[in-house]
């Protein structure tokens, strides 16, 4: 997993925070072969707030390996956050760190747009065959 606008461990540009309005930041990955579909959460693990998962992406097709700035694949489907919003929902504190983790699947999740996020990631964890991460140490 991998993002050309940030290295794993550096901070997250301010354009992909609230700060920034450019919505998600441009993401690749590889490591999908034999997988049915994808998914992709981006969550955090702040000391003073909890974690908190900003956008959850599911049913990417497999052949899928990037995903765009402020894009969301053709045919994915979005699950709620822990807000409750669907979409990705920019991280605001800038302590603590932000994972990208993508998922390759055994099947498509059977999952409507807006899911219920605990409904969401735990149909993730019972189908994951592979995962990847990046990581933003910090919002820059």
């Amino acid at each position: 997993m991998s993002s050309p606008r940030f290295r794993d461990g550096a901070p997250l540009p301010p354009d992909y925070s609230c700060k920034g309005g450019q919505g998600n930041p441009p993401l690749r990955w590889s490591g999908t072969a034999g997988a049915r579909s994808v998914a992709l959460v981006v969550d955090d693990s702040n000391p003073r707030t909890g974690a908190e998962v900003h956008w959850v992406v599911f049913n990417i097709d497999p052949n899928t390996t990037e995903l765009g700035e402020n894009d969301v694949p053709r045919g994915a489907r979005q699950g709620q956050t822990t807000n409750g919003k669907v979409g990705y929902t920019p991280p605001c504190e800038a302590d603590g760190s932000y994972r990208f983790t993508v998922y390759a699947l055994n099947s498509e999740l059977d999952l409507q747009q807006g899911a219920p996020l605990s409904e969401t990631l735990e149909n993730i964890a019972d189908h994951t065959i592979a995962r990847g991460r990046l990581t933003a140490a910090t919002i820059e």
